[in-house]
């Protein structure tokens, strides 16, 4: 009959180390949820003891994870852009082009409201922060892609007409609708809408 190892022949190393990364994880985790909680809350610029008071660890555990805010601010982007790709990715109904793009406008205000408090809180950092500066820029080409796409040639050529729907289709309206008007997701929507159907009403149909 075998026997088993007696205890002090026993590799505690490997527990240890499996026990420090699960914390690890756990940790990282932790600070993610509580960045996205407090920008949901309004709170644009959480300090670093901010952010590791409300995940309930230590502020060494947030910059042992993020080497600055900058490096929070990446990943906090990177988990708000997964909850709005789905959404991004799914098929616009209509058949004319016109259709099509009242379809793309209430899908763009469903992911303004869900990357609301975020997007604010990126906007007013980006001028601090090249990266964050440069993934601005990213998120405006995405969005004027998305548009163009849409778009028949003719109304390609009317600069101003398209101009016009690119203003109204654009977050900083959104944000005025919301924020500075005080209006609640659903009146902000039917004003785009409303404002999008004129619009398109000026534009020809091919």
């Amino acid at each position: 009959m075998s026997l088993s190892k007696p205890f002090y022949e026993t590799d505690y190393r490997s527990s240890f180390a499996d026990g420090r990364r699960e914390r690890s994880r756990s940790n990282h985790a932790k600070i993610i949820a509580a960045g996205i909680d407090l920008l949901g809350k309004g709170e644009y610029s959480p300090s670093a003891a901010r952010v590791a008071e409300v995940a309930g660890v230590g502020i060494r555990s947030v910059f042992r994870h993020f080497e600055d805010m900058d490096t929070l601010y990446r990943q906090l982007g990177a988990e708000v852009e997964l909850k709005v790709w789905p959404i991004m990715l799914q098929q616009l109904e209509g058949v004319t082009w016109k259709e099509r793009i009242v379809s793309l406008a209430k899908r763009r205000t469903t992911i303004y409201e869900i990357i609301f408090h975020y997007r604010i809180a990126a906007d007013l950092r980006r001028f601090d922060s090249p990266y964050l500066t440069q993934d601005h820029r990213r998120v405006l080409r995405i969005e004027f892609e998305m548009i163009n796409a849409c778009l028949s040639e003719t109304a390609r050529a009317d600069a101003i007409g398209t101009a016009g729907i690119y203003a109204l289709l654009s977050f900083a309206n959104w944000q005025s609708l919301r924020q500075d008007q005080e209006l609640s997701a659903e009146d902000a929507r039917n004003v785009v809408l409303r404002l999008l159907d004129s619009a398109l009403s000026r534009l020809s149909d091919s």
